[in-house]
């Protein structure tokens, strides 16, 4: 019989048969690595680097700082002395940077009260320390210790892990530092209130599960900056050791279902113990109870210095104080009957609501919302001037965080209403351009270290200023 009538032979795709074996074992690897990188198993391997990171704090008896967002999860709240906003990617190879958007100030002040910090971060597989850590907290360190103490050279340059970073690379970022210097100074700081909190420089220490403890100066002559890595390094894949998650906490936004480090240290027995199964209907009940109990609780606004009139501050701030004006970013008026026309002369503040989503999308609607500003805060700045017995108003920028997008109209109004002293101006506005936005910028950062407005958020404004800056007291782009 031949080969094409043999009735085994298929004799359509339909009867073809393939081989599933791969594609099973594929599934099998896949649910395998699921079931590894669980809630559970980041959970459980963020409580055992916590432990080590509290042991780190006593050992050196300096004050915990959290590099957000990663590093609150290895920090229990009572423990925590402040936050940091140093980024990976300014660290990153070739494209080392110092931020003139993150100036991560707040540190000075925990370092002059303590003489010294642990900054603690994590990072995952396939690397022993974050570049946040090894170059770019560095990176910062030099140029602060130039800008505040020049005349002591020999004692300000570069230090970073040689563990970690090549001489090569140590040379091209060492090479960029006057660069740097350069941004630092164009930003008009108040060197001297900064000096008061730096008597010494600074100066970065290393330190990983896997390494030795540094020696820190027994003397006086530098502040420590230790910049601690709180996961130890796993080798191969990330799923390879014992259910243990290198950097666990580690872009939370995919696996934590809504949980926060605030309330996992809040509730950490409850969810320790629950299943796999059980933590997705947990955590959604804790993250409501929590969203219900955030009305109730009152946030205060951090001022914008050196103005008197000019605060910050999340939606839970509004009824902090008697406000003058308020600038409500949010998809919806959180207040119930807002008062337009009302002065401060009347029990009701001006209400500018700006309808903003949370995000990107909120970024972007900004552009079209960042011209009402001007007719709005006009009446109520221009006037004081000639009235030098009055008190400043207060003018509230209020957002869900009050860290992002009510930045945008907080600093489109520094830039129009103030000068470089902080002081109201009687008439125009100061000539716009990119450099007296970043000197504005730097208030709003100075005072509020937390404040991290996105690229979107500040493309706004500079689309608002810098396309309208001929026409911003006619009304033509401000409004009428």
């Amino acid at each position: 019989m031949s080969l094409g009538s043999h009735s085994d032979f298929p004799t359509t795709t339909l009867s073809l048969n393939f081989p599933t074996a791969s594609q099973n074992f594929s599934k099998t690897l896949s649910s395998l690595k699921r079931s590894t990188l669980s809630t559970t198993n980041r959970l459980s391997s963020i409580h055992h680097d916590s432990l080590f990171v509290q042991h780190v704090a006593d050992y050196y008896h300096l004050p915990l700082v959290a590099n957000e967002r990663c590093g609150s999860w290895y920090i229990h709240p009572d423990c925590k002395a402040g936050s940091a906003y140093f980024k990976s990617t300014d660290g990153h190879q070739a494209q080392w940077s110092f931020s003139t958007r993150r100036l991560n100030l707040g540190i000075l002040e925990i370092v002059s009260k303590h003489g010294g910090c642990i900054i603690v971060d994590s990072t995952r597989r396939g690397k022993s320390m974050p570049d946040a850590l090894s170059k770019t907290i560095p990176i910062w360190c030099a140029v602060m210790n130039r800008l505040l103490f020049h005349e002591q050279r020999q004692d300000v340059g570069l230090h970073t892990p040689e563990t970690v970073v090549a001489p090569s690379e140590h040379s091209q970022i060492q090479a960029r530092l006057d660069g740097y210097l350069s941004a630092a100074q164009s930003l008009d700081l108040d060197l001297s209130t900064l000096r008061q909190h730096l008597i010494v420089p600074l100066r970065p220490f290393f330190l990983t599960p896997d390494s030795p403890f540094p020696d820190l100066p027994a003397d006086t002559s530098y502040h420590p900056i230790v910049c601690l890595t709180a996961s130890r390094r796993v080798d191969g894949a990330e799923n390879s050791e014992d259910n243990y998650i290198q950097g666990a906490g580690d872009d939370s936004e995919g696996w934590s279902h809504g949980l926060t480090p605030q309330l996992f240290w809040q509730h950490k027995e409850s969810l320790m113990a629950a299943t796999e199964e059980e933590l997705p209907s947990l955590i959604q009940s804790l993250t409501i109870n929590d969203r219900l109990n955030e009305p109730f609780q009152s946030t205060s606004s951090t001022l914008i210095s050196p103005t008197a009139s000019i605060f910050i501050g999340p939606l839970s701030s509004i009824p902090s104080t008697p406000w003058d004006a308020m600038i409500i970013c949010n998809t919806t008026n959180p207040l119930p009957t807002p008062s337009i026309v009302s002065t401060s002369q009347t029990p009701h503040p001006r209400v500018l609501h700006l309808p903003t989503p949370q995000g990107k999308p909120g970024s972007r609607a900004l552009r079209s919302l960042l011209p009402l500003l001007h007719p709005f805060l006009h009446p109520l700045l221009r006037r004081r001037p000639s009235e030098p017995s009055t008190e400043p108003p207060k003018i509230l920028f209020t957002c869900p965080t009050g860290t992002d997008i009510s930045v945008g109209p907080t600093l489109v109004a520094l830039c129009l209403f103030f000068d470089g002293r902080g002081r109201i101006l009687a008439d125009t506005a100061e000539e716009m351009d990119k450099p007296l936005i970043r000197r504005r910028l730097a208030w709003i950062t100075t005072a509020k270290p937390d404040a991290r407005p996105s690229r979107e958020t500040l493309q706004a404004v500079n689309t608002c200023l810098m396309r309208g800056r001929g026409a911003v007291m006619s009304g033509c782009v401000f409004g009428s």
